[in-house]
């Protein structure tokens, strides 16, 4: 097999396979780029950039094949098959601004979130059933962490703690 080289890129092409190799978080779409790159930049051919980017001769062929014919867009995973995802950009607004708000104001019985009440709830609210995983995921995408919740007794009597912490100390003794 020939050896593929991409023509010689303008100032502009780099700086765009640059801009795209430090910026983009698709880990699969830097490794395309960094291929892109090696070969223009180092002269690298397929073969050393494969044990460059860990991956096969072939594959590296394929992404330098399909810059030269798409430029960076041709990098990026094409459409695949299948219904499109239901969430919407409202309900992940909607999701967020709901598990910062406790449960009791916006009149729902109980006092902490799950996740399964979260998804049960905004099902209600917008009619767009999504799992208790989706959600999570579009949590954890927020930075936004479920814990379990820690249960503490409490009481309204001012003198509480001072009848907690005697009744403690009567029982270890």
């Amino acid at each position: 097999m020939h050896p593929i080289r991409p023509d010689a890129l303008s100032e502009a092409q780099l700086s765009e396979l640059d801009h795209l190799y430090q910026t983009t978080r698709d880990v699969r779409v830097r490794t395309r780029a960094q291929m892109v790159l090696l070969a223009a930049e180092r002269r690298l051919v397929a073969g050393e950039i494969a044990v460059v980017v860990r991956q096969d001769e072939q594959t590296v062929r394929r992404w330098l094949r399909r810059y030269e014919a798409e430029g960076t867009a041709g990098l990026a995973d094409a459409p695949r098959p299948g219904s499109p995802g239901k969430l919407t950009a409202e309900y992940r607004r909607r999701l967020i601004e709901c598990v910062r708000r406790r449960p009791r104001s916006l009149g729902l019985p109980y006092s902490m979130w799950t996740l399964q009440r979260l998804a049960d709830h905004l099902a209600e609210e917008t009619g767009l059933r999504l799992s208790d995983e989706t959600v999570r995921r579009v949590l954890q995408a927020a930075e936004i962490v479920l814990s379990r919740p820690q249960h503490k007794i409490t009481s309204p009597d001012p003198e509480y703690e001072v009848k907690k912490r005697r009744s403690s100390t009567r029982a270890t003794t």
